[in-house]
């Protein structure tokens, strides 16, 4: 009995003790009248025991909670100066511990093959994009917390902050889970949620009433014009026609590629973590339903709700009937082309244009982006996968072409690819370096130079194989991550190698200037492969560029879309991507709100009407006969965040 009434006493005083802990919990309010908003505070305020020389931890732990899924810079004033990541939490409204590495503030992201690969970091309960300055982290002694263009006067309170050496794993300290069982936030309400079966079921009934009723877009059987015919070659082609570019279709008829990537019948790819943060999903897809997909065994509960949904929609045969929902989707709203990384499940139906990647090129992470066309074994390495790739497509004439890469991580970091060449393992792309760096002498020019004679030969090894297993498609080059990259030598390696040139370009609409200085140096047809808007309404980050409603999305995609088709050397355009990606992101974290769909296989109804309008009007204004829409949306861009603060 003492035994007992002395635990309890020892209870007692602990719990009394904790009670008097003082609440560190700093609030940062974010002003939206602000284009950045945002403050900084002394660690003491919230972490007074922490010490401001970091060398020997590894990981910071911050415990907080965001009212919003938008992005925002977190970082710590040290010696060294202010130094900041983005990041982006998934559980909006729900209090989480989220652990950054050190090291991203330390040091260089480690070598990747495109920029996401080397930028994007997942984690449990968010996500992190690396920018800011590299340095030691001495001499700590300020956190702060802003951002850019804040929607609807978010707020994030900061509770903790904790170093360590090993990873202690993110956690969700809600009870509440933060996803429900049709993967949607379950943390927040918004416009057009669903919150039972049978609601879900009437509404797609409401679709299935109309999906037959297209518009007369005036297309040819493969979505070319019927405006104009010139000759034809049976594969898709190029042609300048009265100062204006084109592709031609099949069967002769001026044709501009009105596409969408990531074209799938199930939108979301299998959800990640569900094995590490079992109390986030309210309820996960049932098992059974997985066991015979790709990769996936028994005794991997891997899960989409995406496809939970299609097989609530439509039962065991899912994945055929919403391939077919999907080519009438396009067929109604004018879309014409299945663009990059989509399903060959839709465009192997040869039904409607697409464009594919060439992948398992060659392509190496240490080389970022870049291959070793100095070994002897390459330009037969090549040649076999080039021929492995495009064989069961040569003779296709619903393909347009090869995208042959996409934003390549080097670009613009000549002299960090050269220094982790001369630093890595020997191999004949060192010995070339080290040679050609000898001769020239070892300047920044002098390493761009050769790394720009690299990629050249590169191309060139790759179109000379695209021309000889399949001669009737385009090359449609390498996406470039954006067209400000691209000065006057790669433009000309362009031109050398490409059917067409291809950049990814996200802004409000492509800049005209821009544009035309890429066709005059490479005198090539341009396609914009990426370019998206999104908004934080729905529990989903707001993507590379971010609008402050659903209609701002519909508005800013048909201002995109139609200005940048009223360029003279623009023929091609891919929206990404078809469906949302997952709420708790995909494998690299992202988490945006840029799908024509969401998760429970519903269309965004102001996406649709701006795309249906946009496909009535292409041809006029790209031929010149009618001016684009004016009406452009408040939008704000991912561009390096201004140096501003409350």
């Amino acid at each position: 009995m003492k035994k007992s009434i002395f635990r309890c006493g020892i209870c007692a005083l602990i719990l009394a003790l904790w009670g008097c802990q003082p609440d560190r919990t700093v609030t940062f309010d974010f002003d939206s009248n602000k284009i950045v908003s945002g403050k900084k505070i002394a660690l003491k305020e919230i972490a007074p025991d922490l010490p401001s020389d970091w060398s020997d931890y590894d990981y910071v732990t911050i415990e907080f909670r965001s009212t919003t899924p938008q992005r925002f810079q977190l970082g710590f004033t040290t010696d060294h100066g202010y130094n900041e990541l983005r990041l982006v939490s998934y559980v909006a409204n729900g209090w989480n511990k989220l652990v950054i590495p050190l090291r991203f503030f330390r040091e260089l992201p480690t070598a990747r093959h495109d920029i996401a690969a080397t930028s994007n970091q997942p984690r449990v309960t968010g996500w992190i994009n690396l920018g800011g300055q590299r340095g030691p982290l001495t001499g700590v002694d300020s956190i702060g917390i802003r951002m850019r263009a804040p929607i609807g006067n978010p707020q994030i309170k900061l509770r903790s902050i904790t170093l360590s050496k090993e990873d202690p794993g993110d956690r969700y300290l809600e009870k509440v889970p933060a996803f429900d069982r049709f993967g949607q936030w379950n943390l927040g309400d918004f416009e057009g949620k669903i919150h039972s079966e049978e609601q879900l079921r009437q509404e797609w009934t409401q679709e299935m009433k109309t999906i037959d009723e297209a518009d007369d877009f005036n297309y040819s059987r493969y979505g070319g014009y019927k405006n104009k015919r010139v000759a034809s070659t049976g594969f898709f082609r190029t042609q300048l026609v009265d100062g204006r570019w084109w592709l031609v279709d099949p069967d002769g008829y001026l044709f501009l590629s009105y596409g969408v990537d990531c074209v799938a019948p199930a939108g979301d790819t299998y959800t990640k973590n569900i094995d590490q943060c079992t109390n986030l999903f309210q309820e996960l897809p049932p098992r059974e339903l997985f066991v015979e997909a790709p990769g996936v065994s028994p005794q991997t509960h891997a899960a989409s709700f995406g496809i939970w949904n299609l097989f609530r929609r439509y039962g065991e045969n899912y994945i055929d009937q919403a391939c077919e929902m999907t080519l009438k989707r396009m067929d109604k709203w004018g879309l014409n082309t299945i663009a990059n990384w989509s399903d060959p499940e839709i465009y192997g139906r040869n039904r409607k244009a697409f464009i594919i990647p060439l992948g398992e090129i060659g392509f190496e992470n240490e080389l970022m982006g870049l291959m070793d066309v100095y070994d002897p074994s390459f330009p037969t390495r090549i040649d076999e996968a080039v021929a492995r790739q495009v064989a069961d497509y040569k003779e296709n004439p619903w393909l347009i072409g090869y995208f042959i890469g996409n934003e390549p991580a080097w670009v613009s970091k000549e002299d960090r690819l050269c220094s982790l060449i001369l630093k890595g393992n020997d191999r004949p792309i060192k010995a070339a370096l080290q040679s050609y760096l000898q001769q020239q002498g070892d300047t920044p020019q002098s390493r761009k130079a050769f790394i720009y004679a690299t990629f050249e030969k590169l191309m060139a090894t790759i179109s000379q194989a695209l021309k000889k297993h399949d001669p009737n498609h385009l090359n449609l080059g390498i996406r470039y991550g954006y067209i400000e990259q691209l000065d006057d030598e790669l433009l000309r390696i362009s031109k050398e190698s490409f059917d067409a040139l291809s950049f990814n370009c996200y802004a409000l609409a492509p800049d005209p200037s821009k544009l035309d200085h890429a066709l005059k140096i490479s005198g090539l047809p341009m396609i914009i492969g990426e370019y998206h808007f999104g908004t934080v309404d729905r529990g989903l980050a707001q993507s590379l560029w971010q609008v402050n409603s659903q209609k701002e999305r519909g508005e800013a995609f048909r201002y995109y879309t139609e200005n940048a088709f009223a360029h003279p050397g623009l023929i091609g355009t891919g929206w990404f991507r078809w469906a949302d990606q997952n709420i708790n992101g995909r494998n690299d974290g992202e988490n945006y709100n840029c799908g024509f769909i969401d998760v429970t296989d519903r269309p965004y109804p102001y996406m649709v009407e701006a795309a249906i309008a946009t496909a009535h009007s292409l041809y006029d204004i790209h031929a010149g006969t009618k001016a684009p829409t004016n009406k452009a949306p408040e939008a704000v861009g991912h561009s390096p965040i201004p140096d501003l603060w409350d």
